[in-house]
């Protein structure tokens, strides 16, 4: 007999059917037994004849009758809350192992290191699992928002002979006999690439080895980026950010509203219509609101993304915030200085919910001139050889951003912590299990 998905129970009530799964839960009355039973589709009770030797997370089969549940006991808050099976036979396919930690509990109410310590597990918890779902809905609106922008999918290299920004926070190693880096962003490479298919996205795992430890921070991480060539002004670029942006995520919140009611999330507001302020316009509204002086710093500091974010969302009901005209000593040397004011760069970033999510900024696109940038910052241009050629021989007007797949995910969903929004996280003390469980 052919295996049934869960899901596919509502339409197979009085026929006998065989579904598989994980127990989830198990309720003995004596003379009978309730299990619930959980694969991808879904989750279903099953009915057994008088007591059973399974526990929470027991790999089983069922064979059995699919029935209406009795109305009174039908459970109108899941889309198989109406049917169950009448369990004739089982089959243990394997046996699961005492748990460490209460996996029945509606909410893990647990200290991080203990959910990523036993992540296997705790990635099985709904709650948990929910999180992963809205994730990559984020990811389908991000291919979404790339193909109505007609680019090209395009996939690069995670290995590097130069560091793309330059700096310390570098993993660098050797490579037979010469020297690479794991790639801090993909930025060059999406550059090179406008110049073959003039607009392109791509998804890459991004590496910084910060010697920190934060709630907003990832030693690898997943970016997400576009980059668009011919444009004729900033705006387009930012126009472009915006646009994708609450497409992605507006798509995610459409896709995932079972997961988010779920999670006890409300929608965020997000529209193509965001706010933009110059980082010293925005620096100013902080010191108004506030009383606290940065208008001298180079960059937003935290506390200052959140409360332009708040001044966001009272002033323009928007949970999004654009932020532009970043110091060019503070921004990359492919960044485009400002015709009317070099000291600033044609740079952005988008804030959500008080937190960076997005970064971009116009290129560079002449040669010469990014050249004399790159030996400006105390650069050889000789360690840019394979993305100066692209340049060398002819590069239209360009720019492009970046979103973080998991800061988006960590804002969306109301986290607290960037790690829960990713898998099994990479941080200065963790890979996979922590290093003071195996040994520094």
């Amino acid at each position: 007999m052919a295996r049934t998905l869960i899901i596919d129970t509502i339409k197979k009530v009085g026929e006998t059917i065989k579904v598989a799964g994980w127990v989830q839960t198990v309720r003995s009355h004596g003379k009978i037994t309730f299990v619930d039973l959980v694969d991808r589709s879904g989750t279903l009770q099953a009915v057994i004849e008088g007591d059973c030797d399974l526990k929470p997370f027991d790999v089983v089969e069922f064979e059995g009758l699919a029935k209406e549940r009795p109305e009174k006991l039908a459970n109108p808050n899941i889309s198989t809350g109406f049917v169950e099976l009448e369990a004739q036979e089982a089959t243990i396919l394997s046996k699961a192992q005492e748990l460490p930690i209460d996996m029945g509990a509606k909410d893990l109410e647990l200290h991080l290191p203990t959910l990523l310590d036993h992540r296997s597990l705790t990635l099985r918890h709904p709650k948990i699992k929910a999180i992963f779902k809205v994730q990559e809905a984020l990811m389908e609106g991000f291919r979404k928002a790339a193909k109505e922008m007609d680019c090209t999918e395009v996939f690069v290299p995670t290995i590097s002979a130069s560091a793309t920004e330059g700096g310390a926070e570098l993993f660098r190693f050797p490579y037979f006999g010469n020297v690479a880096y794991l790639v801090q962003s993909p930025q060059l490479y999406k550059q090179m690439m406008v110049g073959a298919f003039e607009r392109v996205y791509l998804t890459s795992h991004i590496y910084r080895a910060e010697p920190s430890v934060t709630t907003r921070h990832l030693v690898e991480s997943i970016q997400l980026d576009f980059e668009i060539g011919f444009i004729e002004k900033f705006e387009e670029v930012l126009d472009a950010l915006e646009v994708s942006y609450s497409i992605l995520v507006g798509y995610a919140q459409d896709m995932c509203a079972e997961e988010l009611k779920l999670l006890g999330v409300e929608p965020s507001l997000v529209s193509a219509k965001v706010p933009r302020l110059k980082m010293r316009e925005a620096q100013e509204i902080v010191f108004e609101r506030t009383g606290v002086d940065h208008r001298n710093e180079m960059d937003l500091m935290p506390e200052d993304e959140k409360e332009i974010s708040a001044w966001a969302k009272e002033e323009h009901n928007s949970d999004l915030v654009t932020i532009t005209h970043f110091p060019t000593k503070k921004r990359a040397f492919y960044s485009m200085p400002d015709p009317d004011d070099p000291e600033y760069t044609l740079s952005f970033d988008l804030l959500f919910k008080g937190l960076e999510v997005a970064s971009g900024a116009q290129r560079i696109h002449n040669y010469d001139k990014l050249v004399e940038t790159i030996e400006s910052r105390g650069m050889d241009p000789e360690n840019f050889e394979m993305y100066l050629q692209a340049f060398r021989y002819g590069m239209p007007p360009h720019g492009g951003f970046s979103f973080g797949l998991e800061r988006t995910t960590m804002k969306l969903l109301n986290l607290q912590n960037i790690r829960e929004a990713s898998l099994y996280p990479r941080d200065m003390e963790r890979v996979d299990f922590s290093f003071s469980k195996k040994g520094k």
